[in-house]
């Protein structure tokens, strides 16, 4: 519940999770604990949706985990929209939080991005992705895995 509090407070400030009743905090645990998607989505839904006339969250909720390095993850504020109105992509993400994931333009692929075992396009919008591929503590978490070497 506390990444869930944490992954509210990135992308709604909070508002969300603090307007909901007690009994709305039970059944998004009980539905986790007891593996009843419905039960969950009901009230997680709420947590996933955000204003029309905003192009998304506040802030991505993410963590990038790679194998490489000594740290356990990377995490940091990121929005999903440019100042130019532009949606950022997975690839603007990691240009930007962690380069060397990211092969160069003319250079060879070094490691796979994958999300729930899938290997999405660099050019997926991460709003989507956060909609649609969050896990239940609402976070993308995004493995950085080096390429295999045969």
């Amino acid at each position: 519940m506390s990444c869930v509090k944490e992954a509210d407070a990135l992308k709604h400030k909070s508002q969300v999770i603090n307007e909901m009743q007690k009994k709305d905090h039970k059944q998004l645990w009980m539905g986790l604990h007891n593996d009843r998607f419905d039960q969950f989505w009901a009230i997680n839904r709420k947590l996933m949706e955000y204003p029309a006339e905003e192009n998304g969250f506040r802030y991505i909720p993410f963590r990038i985990y790679q194998t490489t390095t000594e740290r356990p993850f990377i995490q940091k504020l990121f929005r999903p929209v440019a100042t130019d109105g532009q949606l950022h992509t997975l690839g603007d993400l990691l240009k930007e939080v962690c380069p060397s994931a990211v092969a160069p333009e003319d250079g060879e692929k070094k490691n796979q991005v994958m999300i729930h075992g899938i290997e999405p396009m660099l050019e997926t919008p991460l709003q989507w992705l956060s909609e649609h591929l969050s896990y239940p503590d609402n976070f993308l978490h995004i493995s950085i895995i080096p390429q295999p070497v045969d």
